[in-house]
């Protein structure tokens, strides 16, 4: 008997040894567990995919506390996060996975990367046989490629450029992804021969711009000016990148190059308006364009045409005219022909001659944001742009009155020597078309009229002061932003003021108010703005019930 019970133990003994030799045999053999990801082999950028990682217990025996770690290719989305390595516990396997079960987890990914790049996705799933103490693992790994990046993302830069040229060059973008694509930064590399000057829209650091959110079937230019120096004949390169930012991590959708040589310049032009090469203009004015043309080059210059070509709906068309030059109302162009113009039929080296022209702004720009004037110059085998800004228009109104619903004034009307009358002061501002920042009221009380401390609305009170020595009082809007009064409800501001009349002022009309300025510094032209309107006495044109006779002190 104790020799069969020997027997029987040996046996266990032998099978179970039998039994960790066929598990450690198959350790990572997909015949006991068969682990796959299966999915599309290629992806479009910004459309979402679905992988399935799919698993099938083939042996006979239980595979128990099953644990799932599927990893993501880098630069993917799930959702609108950025997807990461996910552990799926045994909870959400079922806890086990018995003989013969087929199971599948599926997993939607948005895959982001350059066009033609290849993408790993990985899953491992672990697992502990029934009886034993010890875990093993099966892994698989799955290759996708993006097959299209449906965005435009492209320089519009010359491929030639004169050493010490302004240069203006343009990097356009248009999405056809199937989703609204958000949080898209452009990063630009500069060769190190290029000075940054401006930008339109403005840069975060020069070298960043932050793209709205773009729709299908959307796009949008980043217009950059600088100066590039450097040496003869050498090719310069730029370099830009069109990508999302996700959580401080920049995936790149799209990667920009282009060479530009530099050559040797041979005309150097520059544009003055008004006789300043630093104009901001103003809607409603005229404008005096002188363009200068210098021969900077080695040898003489014979019958050149300079074309002057003018873009910006500012301009009002109708107006443009030339001494020298050829144009016609309606036209956006001014031809200069060598025939009229002496310094166009010879130029020789170091000589400089000019051109110029008058045209006429716009009253009203309407809705335009930020406007400006671009002027195209070409002369020989020379394109040059300038660029103009036209500043914001800020406007105040004041107005006064006796009789209001606000905070009911009293005292006699007209008023009387050694009695007080109180009115209401309104102050109203517009702002037309680009943001002002730094916007301040201000004007003057006489001795002989106090402030009584109503203000309405109440919140703008502690953005009101007076001074008592100066006498003036400032309403501190701060920043103004485009349109403010003009495309919506003005900014008002109304406060109460009394009047006192001394004797030497019976018969007459004193000034309650005097004329009222308003002030801001011009954000996108980068101007100080500035407009007034007149003082109020005591006749109150503004107020319907006040006839002229009522405002004399008696």
């Amino acid at each position: 008997m104790f020799r069969l019970i020997k027997i029987f133990i040996l046996f266990l003994v032998i099978g179970g040894i039998f039994l960790l030799w066929q598990l450690e045999k198959n350790t990572y053999s997909k015949e006991i567990l068969k682990l796959e990801i299966l999915g599309p082999s290629e992806v479009v950028v910004g459309k979402e995919a679905e992988f399935i990682v799919k698993y099938k217990n083939n042996g006979n025996f239980r595979l128990e506390e099953p644990e799932l770690i599927f990893e993501p290719p880098e630069n993917s989305l799930s959702g609108d996060k950025i997807a990461k390595r996910e552990i799926l516990k045994a909870e959400k396997l079922g806890n086990a996975i018995y003989p013969g079960e087929e199971n599948a987890v599926s997993f939607k990914l948005m895959i982001f990367g350059k066009e033609g790049e290849t993408k790993v996705l990985k899953a491992t799933l672990s697992f502990r046989p029934k009886n034993l103490k010890a875990r093993y693992s099966v892994s698989t790994s799955f290759s996708t490629q993006i097959r299209s990046v449906p965005i435009t993302f492209e320089f519009d830069l010359p491929s030639k450029i004169e050493v010490g040229k302004i240069l203006n060059f343009k990097i356009d973008y248009f999405s056809n992804v199937e989703r609204p694509l958000t949080n898209l930064r452009v990063q630009v590399e500069y060769p190190s021969s290029f000075e940054f000057f401006n930008s339109n829209p403005k840069s975060i650091d020069k070298t960043d711009w932050e793209i709205p959110l773009l729709n299908k079937s959307e796009g949008g230019r980043i217009e950059i000016q600088g100066k590039i120096l450097g040496e003869i004949g050498k090719i310069e390169m730029f370099r830009a990148k069109l990508g999302i930012l996700k959580e401080n991590q920049f995936i790149v959708l799209k990667e920009i190059e282009k060479g530009v040589e530099l050559i040797k310049p041979s005309i150097f032009l520059r544009q003055e308006i008004n006789g300043n090469p630093q104009y901001v203009a103003v809607p409603g004015e005229w404008l005096h364009y002188t363009i200068y043309f210098k021969n900077i080059g080695e040898e003489e210059m014979t019958n050149l045409f300079l074309i002057v070509k003018l873009e910006g709906e500012a301009f009002d068309l109708q107006t443009i005219k030339s001494d020298l030059g050829e144009c016609k109302p309606g036209d956006n162009s001014v031809i200069f022909d060598w025939r009229k113009v002496t310094k166009l039929q010879y130029l020789a080296p170091t000589e400089e001659g000019k051109v110029d022209f008058w045209v006429k702004l716009k009253d009203d720009l309407g809705n335009v944001k930020n406007p400006y004037l671009k002027t195209k110059v070409f002369i020989s085998h020379l394109k040059e742009e300038f660029v103009t800004r036209i500043s914001s228009k800020i406007e105040v109104v004041q107005r006064g009155f006796y009789y209001d619903e606000v905070f009911g004034n009293y005292g006699p009307i007209p008023p009387k020597v050694g009695e007080i009358t109180t009115y209401t002061i309104l102050w109203q501002v517009k702002n037309y078309y680009c943001d002002v920042k730094d916007v301040k009221v201000k004007a003057k009380l006489p001795e002989y009229v106090s402030l009584t401390g109503k203000i309405f609305p109440e919140e703008m009170a502690s953005k009101f002061s007076f001074d008592q020595n100066s006498r003036e009082v400032v309403w501190s809007i701060g920043n103004l932003e485009r349109g403010k009064g003009v495309f919506s409800q003005p900014l008002s501001v109304v406060f109460q003021v009394s009047f006192l009349p001394k004797e030497d002022q019976k018969g007459q009309t004193p000034e309650i108010i005097s004329e009222v300025k308003i002030s801001g510094e011009d954000s996108w032209a980068e101007k100080l703005l500035e407009a007034v309107y007149p003082a109020i006495n005591t006749t109150l044109p503004d107020d319907p019930m006040v006839k002229p006779e009522m405002g004399i002190v008696n």
